[in-house]
This record gives structure tokens, C-alpha cells and sequence, in this order.
């Protein structure tokens, strides 16, 4: 699958706020943007266990943020290339699709979780853990990318 492709259909209307995701086998990584700022923050970290995550908290994040939209980090090798994680981040991001039937968009992560940790080093630990700003670094990105702002 292609960085920034959209999984499902495009939305209706312009999303306004959108969660992202980086997806890790134990930690998913969550933040909060909005399209009309073209700003990201870090929210939270939930617990994964073996790549599943507690569908029960993904699913009060969306109902406290009602997103039009969601970003999940492809995790890519530096080359391009893929790997078992890549699969993975994939299926979890077919899976938001699926239960909550937003338009779901993968953007390429190489590189966010040590920017994440740099930036920690630098800024002390942010809100939400180091797996909360390479989701935050994700969606930034994101919106960089597709922002009208």
C-alpha cells in the first residue's frame, strides 16, 4: 500500500479534526490535530498486546474527539522497503476502517519515532509518552502534506 493512500472512500467534506496513530506491537502512540490550525499534539499511549490494541479505549478517544478522519503511521524501512510491522500497522489501520467507518489514511512514519526521541531529549518527556509525539510527529506530517491552512 502506498504512503498517504486513503484506505476507504474520501471524505464528504474537509475532515476537521482527525486522530493519528503509531501502531506498535505493545504501545500504540495517539494525537489529536486539527486541519483548520494545521496542528498536531500528543494525547496518549494505549497498551497493545501482541500487536492488539484495546479496541474499548480507541473507541472513547473517538467518541470524546469525534474525528472526521484518521492517520496511521506506515512504518517503512529507510530503503522503502517493508517489513512484518508494516503489515501489521496495515491490518490495524483496515481494521479502524472497518469498525468505525472513517476515512482512514496511512502516512509514511520513517524516522518519527527517533525524531520523537530527539525531541523528548530536548523538550523534556512529552504529554502523553515518546509513542504519543511520533504519533504526533505522524499526523503533523500529515497535515502538512494535505493541509489548507
Amino acid at each position: 500500500m502506498e504512503p498517504g493512500k486513503l484506505i476507504g472512500k474520501p471524505p464528504l467534506h474537509p475532515a476537521q479534526t482527525l486522530l493519528g496513530f503509531d501502531f506498535g506491537s505493545r504501545r500504540i502512540g495517539v494525537a489529536v490535530g486539527q486541519r483548520i490550525t494545521g496542528t498536531a499534539s500528543a494525547l496518549t499511549t494505549l497498551p497493545a498486546r501482541d500487536g492488539q490494541p484495546d479496541w474499548d479505549q480507541i473507541s472513547k478517544l473517538l467518541e470524546t474527539w469525534q474525528p472526521q478522519a484518521l492517520v496511521v503511521g506506515q512504518p517503512l524501512q529507510l530503503d522503502g522497503s517493508r517489513s512484518d510491522i508494516t503489515a501489521a500497522a496495515e491490518r490495524f489501520a483496515r481494521r479502524l476502517e472497518g469498525r468505525y467507518h472513517l476515512p482512514v489514511y496511512l502516512c509514511d512514519e520513517r524516522l518519527s519515532s527517533h525524531a520523537a526521541e530527539h525531541w523528548g531529549d530536548a523538550r523534556g518527556t512529552p504529554s502523553g509518552g515518546l509513542d504519543a509525539a511520533a504519533a504526533q510527529i505522524i499526523l503533523q506530517d500529515w497535515l502538512d502534506s494535505h493541509g489548507e491552512h
